[in-house]
């Protein structure tokens, strides 16, 4: 299901071969930024960068004897350079590598991630525009309340992705923030500006203070925001679960010719991506909260959250980055179901105007406790038996000496709901 995911761009934001390039990019720039400093000649650079390169089962074979993976790293690639290695992670620590390195990859990861949300955007606004007027039924506790469009659910979830990409923005932003300065975080062997040099040659940040990691809380907020736009997703997801149920069958995620529902039942039609989707955002949430634990940690470091931290950032952006493509993928391809959207509007008898009336009568100078307990005893005729709302409250003497039959009609009139949408689409920049 989501292995191709791991291959595709996403995947290789978190792979061993970008993850090298970058480490062996940040010792490169941590060189370069010392001969600008004139610490280490030019010639002894381009030297060095010349014959720096890296082999991945290689490293992994030092690895298996160190136990060290940035050591195995650094060994690997000393030992093509020779005698001027010596200048390699000069003054630095491991971290100095680990951190500014995962500030590369999460800034490389939110890129792709805002592409797909920006995607799923423009589906949204499309179809916020072609169903604007599709008058629908609107659901509180589950219950028939007011009339609603399909245009503006669609809406609702556009400005909600809308407000998640900003989000992204912001929380890469904050943790996309690198650190050259050592071993606990005070510059001794190693000039500020080298960390500044370095942070520019990547295009990051660098962290305003650390110990001897980037603090975690700026991970924490930037797998809260992941969980959070997953959560947008489970929440679409849900409702268009919610309106494939049988007795209301109003849309329908896509479902593809030789796709089969059930191993049993051969008329099966199941929401399975929608379902996928709530799933996926647990774990999501999951991840958050492994982050929000990493925050605490002993003194300038400990290594408890790194374990954790090689699972949960590859897996959270790689999931989203599937969830969001398999939500494009539904939105794009929905079934809307219009006649059993008319059919489900009616299935109230009028009920759904109730308030309407209520308003009429208050207007025409009843008082609302009465207008309320008039209008709520013609309700309840209406859920016992065939008859509806209109109906009985033509046989209630209270209403007929207040409200004409026009006016009543004009009441029970569906198309009064689309009087402000032109007001709410412009507010949401949807015209």
């Amino acid at each position: 299901m989501i292995d191709r995911y791991t291959r595709n761009e996403m995947g290789i934001v978190w792979s061993d071969e970008n993850k090298f390039a970058i480490w062996l990019n940040i010792e490169l720039a941590a060189i370069e930024a010392r001969v600008q400093l004139k610490e280490i000649p030019r010639a002894t650079f381009n030297k060095i960068k010349q014959k720096a390169k890296f082999n991945i089962s290689r490293i992994k074979q030092i690895e298996e004897r160190t136990k060290h993976d940035v050591i195995a790293f650094l060994t690997n690639v000393s030992q093509s350079v020779g005698k001027e290695a010596k200048e390699i992670h000069y003054g630095m620590t491991s971290s100095d590598v680990l951190d500014t390195c995962l500030a590369v990859q999460i800034k490389q990861a939110s890129q792709i991630l805002k592409k797909g949300l920006e995607n799923l955007k423009s589906i949204l606004h499309q179809l916020a525009l072609t169903h604007k007027e599709l008058i629908c039924i609107g659901r509180t506790h589950g219950v028939h309340a007011e009339l609603t469009t399909y245009g503006l659910k669609f809406a609702l979830w556009y400005d909600e992705v809308s407000r998640n990409i900003k989000r992204l923005a912001d929380a890469s932003e904050q943790a996309a923030v690198g650190k050259i300065s050592g071993a606990v975080g005070t510059y001794e062997h190693l000039s500020p500006k080298v960390e500044e040099f370095v942070c520019e040659k990547l295009g990051i940040k660098p962290a305003s203070i650390s110990t001897q990691i980037v603090q975690r809380d700026v991970h924490a907020y930037y797998l809260m925001t992941i969980s959070l736009i997953g959560t947008t997703l489970e929440k679409i997801a849900t409702e268009i679960r919610h309106l494939q149920k049988t007795e209301v069958l109003e849309l329908e995620e896509p479902f593809i010719q030789g796709q089969k529902g059930s191993s049993a039942m051969p008329h099966k039609k199941n929401p399975i991506i929608c379902e996928r989707i709530a799933g996926l955002a647990r774990v999501l949430r999951g991840n958050a909260l492994v982050a929000l634990e990493n925050v605490s940690l002993w003194h300038e470091r400990d290594i408890s959250h790194s374990s954790s931290e090689r699972v949960i950032f590859p897996d959270s952006t790689i999931l989203l980055d599937y969830m969001i493509d398999k939500m494009c993928f539904v939105l794009k391809n929905l079934k809307v179901n219009e006649s059993n959207i008319k059919k489900n509007l009616e299935l109230s008898k009028g009920l759904i105007h109730s308030q309407k009336v209520l308003l009429a009568l208050v207007e025409k100078g009843l008082n609302r406790e009465d207008a309320y307990k008039i209008i709520q005893s013609a309700a309840m005729k209406v859920w016992d038996s065939e008859t509806d709302l209109q109906t009985e409250l033509r046989k209630i003497k209270a209403i007929t000496d207040r409200l004409t039959i026009d006016e009543l009609n004009s009441i029970f009139n569906t198309r009064s709901v689309l009087k402000n949408i032109n007001y709410i689409y412009s507010r949401l920049g949807l015209e």
